[in-house]
């Protein structure tokens, strides 16, 4: 019994010790890792214009002893970044993209950053990238010292807010030869768990029209302004007659600059959402005609400017447990007296009931749920399997896409997030590459969920990435 137990030690006391490792290596790396994060989380950079982020983050990897490829799937700020050989071949995703109009200091109360671009990282993805970035680092050294064997592909995704890079990069086959993908995203709290999101498509109808003097020549006048909101009305009135677990959604994005003039130009931008895919691609004929109907009664041109849409999440358990594991292991985080009276202050700027801010030392289990926002990772996990995670990198409480959220991504709340992400994407990771009949498993479950379906993007044939979603719509006629 001794010697069994001797025997097991000396065999599996290595790889334990090697595994406990990998915190510390994140933690070795955290100067520098905050570093480039609160880098990012200046630069606030929209999607597919994240030209400064990218750099910054393939240049790290590039400079760890990675294979860089930049501008892949014919996107200029996507690239992936590879380091080792062989099976299995582990991806980690990095995002780093800003939301307009969410632009916000490091303080605890409503303080836009003067003289920017009106952007910040509302939904934490400068914290997102570096995580990522940091753990394939670590994994590499690993990989370097013989420890572990295989490959750690790092993927620079842009514009997930909106502009689903992924989507594209998926459908380049980016991830053909992946065994496995992990990612996680800032949160304001830890979470773990086989969840999937809603699908969902998003488009511009660009309304052309004819402009005039709105007071002394009406008559001559078709206003675009007019159609676009007849066509917001008429999404209104269809909300009622949809399935259940629907959303639209939808913002005026350009509408004319002065009241006596019948504006020639006006642009929204819609969204659809649902659980399921085929239901969104359902919809979304529906909420062309509300456009169409638009343009009809206003004697206005259309322009409808496709963005693509995202898949549900494809969950898989397998992967999830050894994710939520992890996590429930390496959680640490705490707040200290200035985080506290950070978080006390921030959170007077809601008014609803709160969590307690303890929450933050929690890890929830979100098995078999469904969030209700969308991403692009849901078009990798019909290709490979998949599972990701949250920590909490903002206080207890605050919601995503939110200035209290760019707050607290730019403090130290965001910091400790990060760098438990970090440790958790790495562990998991390390797991993955010691005991292969893991990855044969996770295989195993990917295959049942698909049960005979295949992968197919909610693209328009042959549409190319919308690099220029963020940037101002152009106020001219299209071809006829």
């Amino acid at each position: 019994m001794r010697l069994s137990l001797f025997i097991f030690l000396v065999i599996a006391s290595p790889a334990l010790a090697d595994k406990d490792d990998l915190a510390k290596a994140v933690d070795a790396r955290s100067d520098e890792a905050w570093r480039i994060a609160r880098e990012i989380w200046g630069f606030a950079e929209p999607g597919y214009l994240e030209s400064k982020s990218s750099t910054l983050l393939a240049n790290t990897l590039q400079n760890a002893g990675f294979k860089v490829e930049r501008g892949v799937a014919k996107i200029p700020t996507a690239f992936t970044a590879t380091y080792g050989e062989g099976k299995p071949v582990i991806g980690i995703l990095g995002e780093y993209d800003a939301l307009p109009e969410l632009a916000q200091d490091a303080v605890p109360v409503r303080q836009p950053i003067e003289g920017g671009n009106g952007y910040g990282h509302a939904c934490g993805h400068h914290l997102f990238g570096v995580a990522s970035a940091t753990a394939s680092m670590v994994l590499a050294e690993q990989i370097k010292a013989g420890k572990i064997k295989g490959t750690v592909r790092f993927y620079g995704c842009p514009a997930e807010e909106g502009g689903a890079a992924k989507v594209f990069m998926a459908r380049d086959g980016l991830f053909s030869d992946c065994d496995v993908v992990l990612h996680w995203h800032p949160g304001s709290r830890n979470a773990a768990g086989d969840s999937s999101c809603l699908a969902r498509v998003a488009v511009k109808f660009r309304f052309h029209g004819t402009a005039s003097h709105a007071s002394g020549a009406p008559e001559r006048g078709r206003s675009a302004l007019d159609a676009l909101v007849l066509t917001m009305h008429a999404v209104e009135l269809l909300r009622e007659h949809t399935p259940d677990g629907t959303r639209l959604h939808h913002t005026v994005t350009s509408g004319g600059g002065a009241a006596n003039v019948v504006p020639e130009f006006a642009e929204g931008f819609f969204y659809v959402r649902h659980p399921k895919a085929e239901v969104v691609s359902q919809l979304f004929p529906r909420l062309l005609k509300c456009a169409e109907a638009g343009a009809l009664a206003t004697e206005t041109k259309l322009e409808v400017v496709n963005l693509g849409g995202t898949m549900e999440l494809l969950p898989n358990d397998t992967l999830a447990r050894i994710a939520r594991a992890n996590l429930t292991k390496l959680n640490d985080l705490r707040y200290d007296a200035d985080e506290m009276k950070f978080a006390v202050r921030l959170r007077e700027s809601f008014p609803d009931k709160l969590p307690p801010v303890e929450d933050v030392s929690r890890v929830f289990d979100s098995s078999g749920r469904t969030t209700m926002g969308s991403t692009d990772v849901g078009d990798v996990s019909w290709q490979v399997p998949t599972t990701g995670f949250s920590t909490a990198c903002w206080v207890p409480g605050t919601p995503g896409h939110s200035w209290q959220a760019v707050a607290c991504g730019g403090t130290t709340i965001g910091k400790k997030g990060m760098l438990l992400a970090a440790k958790v994407l790495a562990a998991t990771a390390w797991e993955l590459y010691q005991d292969g009949k893991l990855i044969d498993d996770a295989k195993a479950e990917f295959k049942r969920r698909l049960d005979g379906r295949t992968y197919k993007p909610i693209l328009e044939k042959d549409q190319a990435p919308p690099l220029d979603y963020r940037l101002p719509a152009k106020r001219m006629r299209p071809s006829e």
